[in-house]
C-alpha cells in the first residue's frame, strides 16, 4: 500500500489502528505487528513487548480478531527478589564511581529512551513493557549492605544510586527500599550520590540533609525537557518537570549539594532546551550540570524507532540520522569516554552549547566531593544479635 493510501485508511480508524498504519509506513510491517495494543499501553513509554534476546521463543501481539473493544491497561507487577550481594562494582573509565546500588530491576517511570531497558533480557523478560510493568524488589538490600559495609576489607568511596534504574520511582513509596538503604549509608557515615527524576527524594530530606552537613550526600536530579506535553510522552509515569525543579529547590534549602542532568539529549526531540534547562534549574539552586545524549543499545535501537513512528513520525529519519551521526555511523558506540557525549559536529555543538551556557549561569566547574574519612564500619551481626564493639 502506498504511503498516500495508508494515511487515508489511517485517517477514519480509532487511535490503536492509526498508529499502527503510520509505523507501518515509517518503519514496515513487521514493526506494526509488534505494537501492543493503545488501550493497553495506555501511561506506559514503550509501544511493544517484544521478546528478549535470551528467550528461545519471540512472541509477537497480533489480533485475532477475538479482542475485546476495550482492553484494560496494563498492571504493575512487583516480584520480590533476595539477591546475595547488593554493591555493584564497575571499571569504567568515563564514570566517576566504581560502585552502585540498585535497590529495583525495571522501572515504572516508562521512559521511552531509558538505556536500562534491555537489562531486563537477562531475567528472561522484553525491554518494552515488561520492563515498566515486571518489577523487581530487592526486598533484603539494607541487610545485605551492613554486611558488604562490614567486610574487613571494605573501602569506602561514593556510592552511586540510580546508575541504572531509578531509585525513587513509584513502588518506592511502599516499599521504601531506598529509604531503608539510605538509612544503613547514614548510621556507616558513607558517602552517597544520588539520580533520580523523582521529587519524592524530598521524603528523606531528614537522612540527606544531616550527610549532607558532614560532606556525604549530594543529588542529582534528571530534567529531560520542561514541557509537560512531551515529559508525558518520553516519562509517562516520571514526575512532572516542575516537580522536579521544586525539589531542587527544596534540596537546595535544606543544605543538599544538588545538581541537574540534562539527559538525555535527543537529536529534534527537546535539543533545543538545553539553556532554558540549565536556567530554571541554577534558579533553583542547582549548582552542578551534566548532559547525556541519547544512546540506543541492543533492543532499545529497535523500542525507540516504534516510540519515534508512534509519537513522532514525521521527525524519525531526521532524529535518527543525527543520533547516527554522534555514534560513528551507528545507533550506538560503546567506547568509553564517546558512548555517552557522542563524536563529530553534531556532539560537538551540543557539548559546546551546553558548556557556554553552564558557564554563564555560574554553575560549579568541579563536581563537589564526597567525604570518605567519616567512615564507620556497621557492627557485624550473628543470628540477628548485634555484636558489640571493643572500642
Amino acid at each position: 500500500m502506498r504511503a498516500a493510501s495508508l494515511q487515508q485508511a489511517a485517517s477514519s480508524q480509532p487511535t490503536d489502528a492509526r498508529q499502527r498504519v503510520t509505523v507501518a509506513r515509517e518503519l514496515g510491517a513487521k514493526f506494526a505487528d509488534r505494537l501492543a495494543p493503545a488501550d493497553s499501553r495506555r501511561g506506559r513509554g514503550a509501544p511493544s513487548n517484544a521478546s528478549g534476546r535470551f528467550e528461545a521463543k519471540s512472541r509477537d501481539a497480533f489480533d485475532d480478531g477475538w479482542t475485546a473493544d476495550e482492553v484494560a491497561p496494563l498492571p504493575t507487577e512487583v516480584i520480590l527478589e533476595r539477591p546475595r550481594t547488593i554493591i555493584t562494582r564497575n571499571e569504567s573509565p568515563d564514570i566517576s564511581f566504581d560502585r552502585s546500588i540498585n535497590p529495583y530491576r525495571g522501572c515504572e517511570h516508562g521512559c521511552a529512551y531509558c538505556f536500562a531497558r534491555p537489562t531486563h533480557a537477562y531475567m528472561g523478560l522484553s525491554a518494552g513493557l515488561d520492563f515498566e510493568t515486571k518489577l523487581f524488589v530487592k526486598e533484603n538490600a539494607a541487610a545485605l549492605l551492613e554486611k558488604e559495609l562490614a567486610a574487613p576489607k571494605y573501602r569506602p568511596a561514593v556510592i552511586a544510586l540510580g546508575a541504572n534504574t531509578d531509585p525513587y520511582q513509584p513502588i518506592e513509596r511502599q516499599y521504601r527500599i531506598t529509604r531503608s538503604v539510605l538509612e544503613v549509608l547514614a548510621r556507616a557515615n558513607h558517602p552517597v550520590g544520588i539520580v533520580t527524576k523523582s521529587n519524592l527524594v524530598v521524603r528523606d530530606l531528614d537522612l540527606l540533609a544531616p550527610m549532607a552537613a558532614k560532606g556525604l550526600a549530594k543529588v542529582y536530579v534528571s530534567v529531560t525537557t520542561l514541557e509537560r506535553d512531551l515529559a508525558r510522552r518520553m516519562e509517562p509515569r516520571a514526575p512532572t518537570p516542575e516537580r522536579r525543579l521544586d525539589a531542587i529547590a527544596r534540596l537546595a534549602a535544606a543544605g543538599v549539594p544538588v545538581g541537574v542532568l540534562a539527559a538525555p539529549i535527543v537529536p529534534a526531540i527537546n535539543d533545543g532546551e538545553i539553556e532554558k534547562i540549565l536556567t530554571r534549574a541554577y534558579a533553583a539552586g542547582a549548582r552542578e550540570a551534566g548532559y547525556v545524549t541519547l544512546r540506543l543499545p541492543l533492543e532499545l535501537r529497535e523500542l525507540f524507532r516504534e516510540w519515534l513512528a508512534v509519537h513522532f513520525p514525521d521527525k524519525l529519519k531526521h532524529t535518527l540520522s543525527l543520533t547516527q551521526s554522534m555514534h560513528g555511523g551507528k545507533d550506538y558506540e560503546s567506547q568509553w569516554g564517546r558512548r555517552m557525549a557522542g563524536s563529530g559536529p553534531y556532539a560537538w555543538m551540543i557539548g559546546r552549547r551546553f558548556e557556554i551556557a553552564a558557564r554563564k549561569l555560574g554553575f560549579a566547574e568541579k563536581a563537589h566531593v564526597l567525604r570518605t574519612d567519616l567512615f564507620t564500619p556497621p557492627l557485624v551481626r550473628a543470628e540477628g544479635v548485634q555484636q558489640l564493639s571493643l572500642f
